[in-house]
């Protein structure tokens, strides 16, 4: 595929993944023509050399491997790690208020997005719902609303003067209702009036709904942009593209048939705040499926150990691009430009996990796949973010480098990167997988 139908993929790929539940259930969608075989957590596993196998967490962690040729005790797991989570809103338990006349929706605010982008977007609702079925057992599924649900309208500039100079500031508790609907005196009060419109979606009565994760999505479609349509927009841009890349890297033929060690792709929720569940980098997903293959393929009591030592992590995370605005804000003799390659990050700190020898290896692969690269680090007087990587490095005791594509406006609704980058990533993680 050329850079741009690549992207294209990825961006139909964001926006049949309006939330991390759904975002898992793309990636089982698109393994499902590779023969990847569905693993249960409660059963012991049964491992083929050279299989294809995935496991799912809680519905929005997923890890999928590809069992190479030797045992992970010979040539250790190749991992590109990676995050599901977005920032932005997930809706309150007791959902549905009402002020004169018009039924609200409360949010609370999940990881740290750009509030402001929020408003006077077209927004909807995606997640699960957990219910009751026919048989009285607690089941669940997926749901999305496609149309234009709710919204957050801005306040007219002539009731806010200021809003130009002094920027928009959202009061967190007062200001993030979102508009619902203007309710009359005869529809049902407005938290009735909430469930009522989820039945409806789920097809399920509305006495069934016990409970939901539920998160607030932008409708508008992905989109290319810039004179040469040599940029692109979407929402999740971090981390879906990073997803997307390390999953098209995995099913490459070449990659699929030729693997020496055991490759993984590990997807992590959760990475947004903090990591620490039992789905997240954090918590023992990754460790105990990588720990089970050991056990599969090896009696030899060290098995995880030698795979661990000879082991490395990728972890693909989206970088910040230079905004030529703003640019007393990047740190001078580390700026990253968008279409010049993915970035590899440095923090003295270890929020992300790259050092020397991490940082050689994966330059060589840019080297040998013919993908430029840049190096960032974030300004000393800036808090730094960070990643998956310095956290399942440590957790696994497995080498690892912080890599990811530059991009504009990091944790808005509505994100921006370079049509060229995306499939450069591709590329290097295809050569780590065949190393």
């Amino acid at each position: 595929m050329s850079a741009k139908q690549y992207v294209q993929h990825l961006l139909n790929f964001i926006d049949e993944s309006p939330s991390p539940w759904h975002a898992v259930a793309t990636v089982e969608s698109a393994i499902r023509a590779f023969q990847f075989a569905r693993l249960d957590e409660t059963v012991k596993w049964q491992l083929q050399a050279g299989g294809r196998y995935y496991v799912v967490r809680d519905d929005s962690s997923i890890v999928l491997f590809v069992l190479g040729h030797t045992t992970p005790s010979e040539s250790g797991f190749k991992i590109v790690g990676a995050h599901t989570d977005s920032p932005g809103f997930r809706i309150r338990p007791n959902a549905a208020t009402v002020s004169n006349g018009i039924a609200r929706v409360g949010v609370e605010i999940y990881g740290g997005p750009i509030l402001a982008t929020f408003t006077d977007r077209d927004l909807s609702l995606a997640g699960r719902i957990s219910y009751t079925d026919e048989q009285g057992r607690l089941s669940h599924k997926l749901v999305r609303i496609d149309q234009s649900l709710l919204r957050l309208p801005n306040l007219a500039i002539h009731l806010n003067r200021g809003v130009n100079e002094d920027g928009l500031k959202l009061h967190k508790q007062n200001e993030l209702f979102l508009l619902l609907a203007q309710l009359t005196a005869d529809q049902l009060p407005p938290q009735s009036y909430f469930v009522a419109l989820l039945a409806q979606l789920a097809e399920i009565e509305a006495e069934q709904i016990l409970a939901w994760d539920l998160a607030v999505y932008d409708t508008q479609k992905g989109a290319f942009w810039g004179a040469n349509q040599e940029f692109y927009a979407n929402s999740q841009i971090d981390n879906l593209a990073s997803c997307h890349a390390g999953l098209q890297a995995l099913l490459d033929e070449d990659v699929l048939n030729s693997a020496e060690s055991t490759l993984v792709c590990a997807f992590f929720d959760h990475e947004e705040i903090g990591s620490r569940s039992h789905i997240g980098a954090a918590g023992s997903f990754l460790t105990d499926v990588l720990q089970r293959v050991s056990i599969a393929t090896s009696s030899d009591r060290d098995a995880m150990s030698c795979a661990s030592a000879n082991s490395f992590l990728i972890s693909a995370d989206m970088a910040h691009a230079f905004h030529p605005n703003f640019a007393s804000a990047y740190e001078a003799d580390h700026s990253v430009i968008v279409n010049h390659g993915p970035a590899i990050k440095f923090n003295a700190n270890r929020r992300y996990s790259s050092e020397s020898i991490s940082t050689a290896r994966f330059i060589r692969w840019c080297k040998e796949a013919d993908v430029p690269y840049q190096r960032y680090s974030h300004r000393s007087d800036l808090p730094c973010g960070s990643t998956i990587g310095p956290i399942a490095s440590a957790k696994l005791g497995i080498r690892s480098v912080d890599i990811g594509c530059p991009m504009w406006a990091m944790h808005s609704i509505r994100e921006s990167a370079g049509v060229q980058d995306h499939e450069y990533l591709i590329k290097v993680l295809k050569r780590f997988f065949n190393d």
